[in-house]
């Protein structure tokens, strides 16, 4: 083999190692965000969770500096802004609240089928929840169209149900927020999420009950 050749086989050989290291690396970070956001969303409280918010939502930003073009990575960024602005609460949380838009926005920019519509459902939640015009971006139209086409690329999630279902609940459709809440309820379990989704299948029931009382 000439050397050329060998140059050139030893590269391609390399470089495919170190493409896929990168991956798993990026894979390792970000399984981490999702297990520690889990921890931090359902098992903490007041001051604490706070504080651990606010140290995941650097560790997003370092690993977007590191991985730019993941859209999975500006999807987390966002979940984790929209999450800590949730818990913040009151209108000191709406810069988070706009942060969050923002990342999710670049990830659908870059793969808008990234995470079964993960971009589209926490967007959906941000147009719901945050006050309209003109203090905030709020549009429950908006909020609408975003959280149907998350439930169109994951017809079966546990999250795409839950949030399109509360959606529903909110705007006092009853019979629609149950049928969608039963469907977030009978989503598969995901094996490696377990914290997120029994946290998630409280907050099901605990809608199931508020749909209850208000029928």
């Amino acid at each position: 083999m000439k050397l050329k050749n060998r140059i050139l086989l030893f590269s391609a050989i390399f470089g495919g190692f170190w493409a896929v290291q990168s991956v798993a690396a990026e894979m390792s970070d970000l399984f981490h965000l999702q297990q520690r956001w889990a921890e931090v969303n359902y098992q903490m409280e007041g001051k604490a969770q706070l504080s651990a918010f606010a140290q995941l939502v650097d560790e997003g930003e370092a690993l977007a500096a590191r991985e730019p073009s993941s859209a999975e990575v500006w999807i987390w960024k966002g979940i984790i802004k929209s999450s800590y602005a949730g818990a913040k609460g009151g209108l000191g949380a709406l810069g988070l609240a706009k942060q969050a838009k923002a990342d999710l926005e670049f990830s659908v920019g870059l793969d808008p089928n990234a995470l079964g519509g993960s971009a589209y459902t926490t967007l959906g939640t941000l147009y719901h929840s945050v006050p309209g015009w003109p203090v905030g971006f709020g549009d429950d139209d908006t909020a609408e169209e975003l959280l149907l086409k998350a439930v169109a690329l994951n017809p079966q999630g546990i999250d795409t149900n839950y949030f399109y279902g509360t959606y529903l609940l909110d705007e006092k459709r009853y019979d629609e927020a149950e049928r969608v809440l039963l469907q977030a309820q009978r989503a598969p379990a995901r094996p490696n999420r377990p914290v997120a989704d029994s946290g998630r299948q409280r907050e099901i029931s605990e809608a199931l009950e508020l749909l209850g009382r208000k029928r």
